[in-house]
């Protein structure tokens, strides 16, 4: 009761207190400080001992020109300052890794990808010996490094180890459409043989000297984002057959239940995937990649990176408590499996048990949703 009572009184005077003037007004906490300058005194310079060397400090920001003189009276707002000129540059090309694996990733159709692709090669001083615009792959002859354009050469000969300079390399060039709708993946695959070697070897799935093909990477990417500067060309006959809108695919399998098939390899699939959920603002509270598999939690948004509360949720608690969170959760796990070439992306409640339709429906439309 005295507790209730103390509560009671503090209320009363609150609210006895005219328009929250211990919040807003003259003296509260939340007062308006736009004319504190006007009082501010000007002083003697700082005198440094003469063994300290001074260093200039430049204003971050510029200082508005319609600020108020010292012989201003009364309230004076204070100008917004002028926005600094900032121009965040976001390429289309960037470089993606996967443990041992590399690709560029390009926010262009394969059509328009392709024969940028091509032009590196070309202008690095590569024949190109075989090509498929229909399926987006071609392949280069067999050459020594130092029958490449000279810069390409040097470039490559000062990063490439385990290359002799007179040895015989060739390149392949695989150009897929990418999960996301409108992107494109770039893969090279290179091999290497000794000089004067008449042995045709085959392509391996991996790249036989790793370093090469890092540099070949390198600089193709360098070589695609100065072309995205100056515009480039489309590939009308490249085209034809790239688009691809059954890529991503949401079905059911034979006992009715939603499934969602991916055509990619794991780990794009897996990334994707989290990309989207992320962008679908739904909470991803743990993951497994060896299982394949992501928690998540449809009763919660998804946790933003280095998003901290603001300063009224920490001062006055509205923060959700952990029992609370657990009390609403609608946990769920988003399953990806290996089917082949492609991935099947499933949802369940748990490791025996399959989710609803509907909710599977739900988070496997989502997913589909934010691919593109």
């Amino acid at each position: 009761m005295k507790r209730l009572a103390g509560l009671s009184a503090l209320a009363l005077i609150i609210s006895s207190t005219s328009g929250c003037g211990w919040l807003w007004g003259q003296e509260g906490y939340f007062r308006d400080r736009g004319s504190d300058y006007l009082e501010a005194r000007q002083t003697a310079p700082m005198q440094l001992p003469p063994s300290v060397e001074a260093k200039r400090l430049d204003p971050l920001l510029p200082v508005p020109v319609n600020v108020a003189s010292s012989r201003a009276e009364g309230e004076f707002e204070v100008p917004r300052p002028q926005a600094l000129q900032a121009k965040g540059e976001v390429s289309d090309y960037s470089l993606q890794k996967s443990g041992d694996s590399r690709w560029v990733v390009a926010q262009r159709v394969p059509a328009e990808v392709w024969p940028v692709a091509r032009q590196f090669f070309e202008e690095g001083g590569f024949r190109i010996a075989d090509e498929r615009p229909q399926t987006g792959e071609f392949s280069t002859d067999w050459q020594r490094l130092d029958q490449l354009s000279g810069p390409l050469a040097r470039r490559l000969g000062s990063r490439v180890s385990g290359v002799e300079p007179d040895s015989e390399v060739r390149a392949r060039v695989r150009i897929e459409p990418g999960v996301q709708r409108n992107t494109s993946e770039i893969f090279v695959t290179s091999v290497t043989r000794p000089a004067g070697s008449t042995a045709d070897t085959g392509w391996p799935s991996r790249s036989d000297n790793p370093s090469l093909e890092a540099a070949l990477l390198d600089e193709m990417l360098a070589t695609m984002a100065r072309s995205a500067e100056q515009g480039g060309s489309v590939s009308l006959l490249a085209a034809r057959d790239f688009d691809a809108p059954n890529r991503v695919t949401l079905s059911e399998d034979g006992n009715g239940n939603p499934m969602l098939s991916l055509g990619a390899d794991f780990d794009r699939s897996w990334s994707s995937v989290g990309r989207a959920l992320e962008t679908a603002d739904v909470r991803v509270d743990d993951l497994n990649r060896s299982l394949g598999v992501y928690y998540i939690n449809l009763a919660e948004g998804a946790q933003k990176k280095d998003e901290k509360p603001g300063f009224f949720s920490r001062l006055w608690g509205s923060d959700a408590s952990a029992e609370e969170i657990e009390a609403r959760a609608e946990r769920y796990q988003v399953r990806l499996t290996r089917v082949g070439d492609s991935v099947q992306v499933t949802v369940e409640k748990d490791i025996n048990t399959v989710a609803p339709p509907d909710v599977a429906r739900r988070v496997l439309t989502l997913i589909q949703e934010n691919l593109g």
